[in-house]
């Protein structure tokens, strides 16, 4: 347990039995009134975002979320299998959990895998990612690396917007965020 004073950004909570983590928060003491906690709250596992009001002092169950560096070791079926890096011990999180992550993904790469009693919640990767390009549109005579952008398919088999210079077995650098291309690698 913990007070609406001890909250920071990251921390999990556990409201009405869903975990929610908090984004954002501010105390406010308005003039007249008793102060009270504005919250920005995101759902751990939907993802949805809601506003939400505590008084100053309020109570609130915290979650305990374990965050661990794992190596991704293969795709089962719709499954990620991924292997604790101390103890080796093998988890297995759902394709939805690891969501879009999954195109930036590859074989014994390391990410941060979080989990609550068990359960994986979330995982987070590092912020760029280097990959290959397996297949993309040979570039017109003329292409200019002002010019515009093409599509590329990469070893992952996601789709990156890349400069039209950019050719067939280059390695590039891809933010794993929003899936921008950042540069050659």
């Amino acid at each position: 347990m913990a007070t609406t004073n001890d909250l920071k950004n990251g921390l999990v909570l556990n409201l009405d039995g869903e975990l929610w983590a908090v984004v954002e928060f501010q105390h406010v003491k308005p003039g007249k009134g008793g102060a009270f906690v504005r919250t920005t709250l995101k759902n751990v596992l939907s993802g949805k975002v809601v506003d939400k009001t505590f008084n100053a002092g309020t109570k609130v169950e915290t979650a305990t979320v374990d965050k661990r560096t794992m190596q991704y070791l293969y795709a089962d079926g719709e499954d990620f299998v991924f292997m604790d890096m101390e103890t080796f011990d093998q988890i297995t999180v759902p394709g939805g959990t690891v969501g879009e992550a999954a195109n930036y993904l590859l074989p014994e790469a390391e990410a941060i895998v979080a989990t609550h009693e068990g359960v994986p919640l979330y995982i987070e990767l590092s912020t760029s990612v280097v990959l290959e390009v397996t297949y993309t549109e040979p570039g017109l005579q003329g292409d200019r690396s002002t010019g515009g952008n093409k599509p590329a398919t990469v070893e992952t088999g996601a789709t990156v917007q890349v400069p039209l210079f950019i050719t067939t077995g280059e390695k590039i650098k891809v933010d794993t965020r929003d899936g921008r291309y950042l540069g050659r690698a």
